[in-house]
C-alpha cells in the first residue's frame, strides 16, 4: 500500500503486495481476499486505486469479469472470472441461489441465540447520506432475509456468522441496525451517519476516532459454497489482521478456532 488507506485520497495498492491477497488462481478463476480499505471499481485516482485496476495490471488481461462486488470497507472474497462463460455460470448460481454465502461480523450488544431477519429493504428517502437504505414497507422495498448466528459474545459485543439469503444493497448492515446490533465501525449505519460524510470529505479525523472503535466496518466475506450439479465448489478467506486483532482483544478468544 502506497498511501494512508483512510486518508482523504483513495489509497494506492503496492503491486508487490497483491499476490498475498490471492486465495486461488487457475485458468478460469482468480479469487481474491480483498482488504477492507479498497474499492472494487476504478476511481479517479487511477488504476492502482481499485481492485479491478490492480487485477488488470497484475494479470495483463484486457478484461476480467467481476462476479460480485463488496463495499469498500467490507473485506473478504471477491471472484473474478477469466472468461464470459465462466462469469455467467457463477453469476447465475448467485441469481438462482445455489450458493451459500457467509460473512463474519462483529456486532454491538451480546447475542446468544440465532436470529433471522425477514424484512424488506428500500432506499431511504431524505437524510444527509443519499446511499443509505432502511427496513421499509414502502412499495419500492425489496424482500430481504438474513440469518445471524452468534459465535462468541463478551464486553458488549458479539461475533456472528451471517448468511444473507438475498442480495440487497447494504443488506447485512441494514438488518443489523434493525436488530439493534449495529456492525462495529459502521460509518453509515452506526452511531452518527454524518461521520460517513466527514470521512468522505476529510478522511479519518479525531471525531471519527472518538466515535468509532475501528477505522472500518467489522464485516468480512468469509465463504462462498457453490452447489453446482456437477459438485460443490467452496472458497474461504481468513479474517484480515485488523478485524482479527480487534475481535481477539475484545472477545478474549482465539477467533480462528471458533468456526
Amino acid at each position: 500500500m502506497k498511501s494512508d488507506p483512510f486518508g482523504e485520497e483513495a489509497p494506492l495498492v503496492d503491486i508487490d503486495e497483491f499476490p498475498e491477497w490471492i486465495v486461488q488462481e487457475d485458468e478460469n478463476l482468480l479469487i481474491i481476499n480483498k482488504p477492507g480499505w479498497l474499492v472494487c471499481h476504478p476511481s479517479k485516482n487511477g488504476p492502482m486505486s481499485s481492485l479491478v485496476g490492480v487485477v488488470k495490471e497484475y494479470t495483463g488481461a484486457e478484461k476480467l469479469h467481476l462476479v460480485a462486488r463488496l463495499d469498500r470497507e467490507t473485506s473478504g472474497l471477491i471472484i473474478f472470472a477469466k472468461r464470459p462463460s465462466v462469469a455467467r455460470k457463477f453469476q447465475m448460481a448467485i441469481q438462482n441461489r445455489i450458493v451459500k454465502k457467509s460473512y463474519l461480523a462483529l456486532m454491538e450488544g451480546e447475542m446468544t441465540t440465532p436470529v433471522q431477519v425477514d424484512r424488506s429493504i428500500a432506499r431511504r428517502r431524505g437524510g444527509p447520506v443519499m446511499v443509505k437504505s432502511e427496513v421499509s414497507d414502502d412499495r419500492t422495498a425489496q424482500p430481504a432475509v438474513t440469518d445471524f448466528h452468534p459465535i462468541a459474545s463478551a464486553n458488549g459485543l458479539t461475533l456472528c456468522r451471517v448468511e444473507p439469503q438475498t442480495g440487497r444493497k447494504h443488506q447485512i448492515r441494514v438488518h443489523a441496525e434493525h436488530l439493534g446490533h449495529r456492525i462495529v465501525g459502521d460509518k453509515i449505519y452506526g452511531p452518527d451517519e454524518t461521520l460517513y460524510i466527514e470521512f468522505i470529505e476529510k478522511g479519518w479525523t479525531p471525531r471519527l476516532a472518538a466515535s468509532l472503535p475501528m477505522q472500518r466496518q467489522a464485516l468480512h466475506c468469509y465463504e462462498y459454497d457453490f452447489q453446482f450439479p456437477e459438485g460443490s465448489l467452496r472458497f474461504t478467506a481468513p479474517m484480515p489482521a485488523d478485524m482479527l486483532a480487534y475481535c481477539e482483544q475484545q472477545l478474549g478468544a482465539t477467533i480462528g478456532s471458533l468456526w
